[in-house]
């Protein structure tokens, strides 16, 4: 089969197309023919090592074994299963639950063991790939690029609004809304969970498309006055905050919060490391939380809300599999909206 291989940290020059035998279903697995792998940060900061050091990076403490497939936001056909697993399966369309886990149901996602599709295993930039049949689940959508989009960004993007504890009452400011997990948390946000949702983009341009995914209000984070434009809009301080960038927001969003005010991230595209007054968060009440994936009884409500048309895919733009540097590369660029797809 054909695959892109991570061969070790650095650039996009370290992604090779290369012809590989494809993978055998082991006990309790599938082999699932890929159709859709869409780009997720968390492969390209694999890749960069921004997980940990250059030496050790990746969700275990040992770090990524290269050669490595990446790719978690998978779509696919059951060609083939292995022992112990009906071969009803065979010709089920699927998306993949992205990690494995020993952890306790509601608690998958923070078990020391929990490894991830991409990073742990060889994921879905390729022609196929082996995953347990447990963790494949009906699409919720017919094609098989739109269910793409929803894996780890959605599953990401759910958690998060989950973990805040949404109310239909409240003000969520959310950064970074165009991108993958950004553009989900307006929908997840405004369309489950019914709050009132303030979009940060960087370009204006996107205002329309923004509100048609759920937002009230759309601002710039340009803007020197944005926080505020942010309270102005909104009446007085926001409940909480749903944040992918990290420091170069950070600062604004204490800011903005009321007392008692929620304060999630799952990212930090603008900056890993910020400045923190101590003051601002006990003297406000700030709640804080640290975000990554979720559970699988996540994972399925959010797969009934797209099934439901609730949530719908954003998709910028497509790439075949062989342009996966170029597609990592353009998932990079700011102003874009929605998910990158690789196509095998």
């Amino acid at each position: 089969m054909k695959a892109v291989q991570v061969t070790g940290y650095g650039d996009v020059d370290m992604l090779e197309v290369v012809d590989i035998r494809i993978p055998t279903p082991k006990k309790g697995e599938v082999l699932v023919k890929v159709k859709a792998c869409a780009i997720n940060n968390t492969e390209i900061w694999m890749r960069e090592g921004a997980y940990g050091t250059e030496e050790k990076s990746g969700w275990r403490p040992e770090g990524v074994q290269f050669p490595r497939i990446p790719g978690s936001d998978i779509t696919g056909e059951i060609v083939e299963v292995g022992a112990d697993v009906s071969e009803t399966l065979l010709g089920k369309s699927v998306v993949l639950f992205p990690f494995t886990s020993s952890g306790a149901e509601g608690s998958e996602h923070i078990s020391d063991d929990m490894s991830f599709i991409g990073s742990e295993y060889d994921g879905g930039y390729a022609e196929y790939v082996a995953w347990p049949s447990e963790l494949c689940y009906d699409m919720p959508l017919s094609a098989y690029e739109e269910s793409a989009v929803f894996s780890v960004s959605g599953l990401t993007a759910w958690h998060m609004v989950e973990q805040i504890q949404a109310q239909p009452s409240e003000t969520i400011v959310i950064t970074g809304a165009n991108g993958g997990v950004g553009s989900l948390n307006v929908q997840i946000a405004s369309k489950v969970f019914g709050s009132k949702v303030i979009a940060l983009v960087g370009d204006l341009a996107l205002e329309d498309k923004m509100k048609e995914l759920g937002a009230t209000h759309v601002l710039s984070y340009k803007s020197p006055n944005l926080a505020e434009e942010i309270v102005e809009v909104n009446g007085g301080p926001v409940d909480s905050v749903l944040d992918v960038v990290g420091d170069a927001l950070f600062e604004t969003s204490l800011e903005v919060l009321k007392k008692g005010g929620k304060f999630c991230i799952s990212g930090s595209a603008g900056g890993q490391k910020t400045q923190l007054d101590f003051r601002t968060l006990y003297l406000k009440h700030i709640t804080f939380y640290g975000s990554v994936l979720g559970t699988r009884e996540e994972f399925k409500r959010m797969l009934d809300a797209i099934s439901e048309g609730k949530i719908k895919p954003v998709i910028d733009r497509t790439f075949p599999l062989e342009q996966a540097g170029e597609a990592q590369t353009y998932f990079k660029h700011s102003g874009k909206l929605g998910k990158i797809v690789l196509l095998p």
